[in-house]
């Protein structure tokens, strides 16, 4: 019987590479999404990949969402949690609700979904967690300070679950993704990103969610038993910690 992995924000973007490149190793894949379901729907129907619509900010839904799941695929084994919002404003005008918004999502939801499988992976003597991090969570970003810190948070939680994790068989680890050709950077004026954005990348390009997904797939799996509090920067060189 194949693994179930959860992918949270999974129908689109990075998520939906992750998600199909999960389902491609042989993963029974469910892929969560928060508000788009005209996009998740054309998702289900091109990949097969059943979808499931909560918000990972509060912790009631994601309960209730492991436990949907669950009934349908069986105990949740790999759980990525990809799921992010921006609100982006320099700080002098970022609302409280602005930053509300950002850490609930992009940290707390982390919490949310992750404290609910905890304990299947425990009991059952195995469990991978990737969390999606950023380049920004790294290197900090002007007008995203709300953003930056929430990313930061991911990898503080990462490193202090994988302590509490390993005697359990229980990997948890990091992916920092730089700019990504996603449908949202892609719609950035392309004098924009050929005269201020790919000049920082030393590789000279954006990268693909399909390299991303690449990394994910490799966390999730047996070889990568040895490897856990760890954070893969897949930026193109644009910045080493």
């Amino acid at each position: 019987m194949s693994r179930v992995a959860l992918v949270t924000g999974g129908t689109r973007g990075i998520g939906a590479a992750i998600s199909i490149g999960l389902k491609a190793a042989g993963y029974a894949v469910a892929a969560n999404y928060a508000g788009n379901d005209e996009a998740a729907a054309a998702f289900k129907a091109e990949t097969g990949i059943p979808v499931f619509k909560w918000d990972v900010s509060s912790y009631e839904a994601c309960t209730d969402g492991v436990g949907r799941v669950e009934a349908d695929l069986g105990p949740v084994e790999i759980l990525v949690n990809n799921a992010g919002i921006t609100r982006d404003a320099m700080f002098h005008k970022m609302t409280p609700q602005q930053w509300r918004e950002v850490v609930d999502t992009n940290l707390s939801g982390l919490f949310n979904m992750t404290h609910p499988v905890w304990s299947g992976m425990r009991d059952r003597g195995f469990g991978r967690i990737v969390n999606i991090s950023s380049i920004n969570g790294q290197k900090g970003q002007m007008g995203q300070a709300n953003y930056s810190a929430a990313k930061a948070g991911d990898l503080g939680f990462t490193k202090a679950l994988a302590q509490e994790g390993a005697a359990k068989n229980i990997t948890v680890n990091a992916i920092c993704p730089g700019y990504i050709g996603t449908e949202m950077v892609r719609a950035i004026p392309e004098k924009v990103l050929a005269e201020r954005i790919i000049p920082q990348i030393p590789v000279g390009r954006l990268g693909e969610p399909e390299e991303i997904a690449r990394c994910v797939v490799f966390l999730a799996s047996d070889d990568a038993g040895f490897i856990t509090g760890s954070t893969i920067s897949a930026n193109g060189g644009q910045f080493f910690v």
